[in-house]
């Protein structure tokens, strides 16, 4: 699903179908397999293992569920982290597979579908107004912010998946 949710509906859509999807081509990878380093990482010229690749797509649905937590106190946002610039972001993904190294590759996966579970859990409570009648980033509505950081990462993360998965 490339397509651009516009709805609340569109949104639990796309994060239900891209992630099932995702967590089908995870089965059968053994807890050896999933350390290699041999897939290409998210900064140039860097490698990174399945769960790495787990912690980055982690790590991205706990700062969207921070944003929220910040939002509901009234707190200004540093987007995207307070330690982290737009254009840091590979930096970021390498401290998201240090945040997440001490888990293995089974308490990843359980790890990621809990962080899913709380992203719908939020979606199905926000109203389409919510979602995406207002900027929430710039000119982006927070459903919007929910895509670019949950479905589009899970596509993103298949792709990558299924290529490592050929050569190995």
């Amino acid at each position: 699903m490339s397509t651009i949710s516009k709805n609340k509906e569109e949104l639990l859509a796309a994060i239900k179908d891209t992630f099932a999807k995702l967590d089908k081509d995870l089965e059968g990878i053994s807890l050896e397999m999933a350390r290699n380093s041999e897939m290409d990482g998210h900064a140039k010229g860097t490698t990174m293992s399945v769960c790495d690749l787990l912690a980055y797509l982690i790590g991205w649905g706990e700062l969207v569920l921070s944003w929220n937590r910040q939002t509901q106190n009234g707190e200004v946002i540093n987007f995207p982290t307070p330690d982290f610039k737009w254009t840091e972001l590979g930096l970021l993904a390498q401290q998201f597979y240090k945040d997440y190294q001490h888990l293995d590759f089974s308490e990843l996966r359980i790890r990621l579908k809990e962080t899913v579970e709380r992203l719908l859990i939020l979606v199905a409570s926000m109203t389409d107004e919510s979602l995406y009648g207002t900027p929430f980033y710039k000119h982006y509505p927070f459903g919007r912010m929910v895509q670019l950081n949950s479905s589009a990462p899970y596509k993103n993360a298949r792709t990558r998946l299924r290529k490592w998965k050929k050569l190995n």
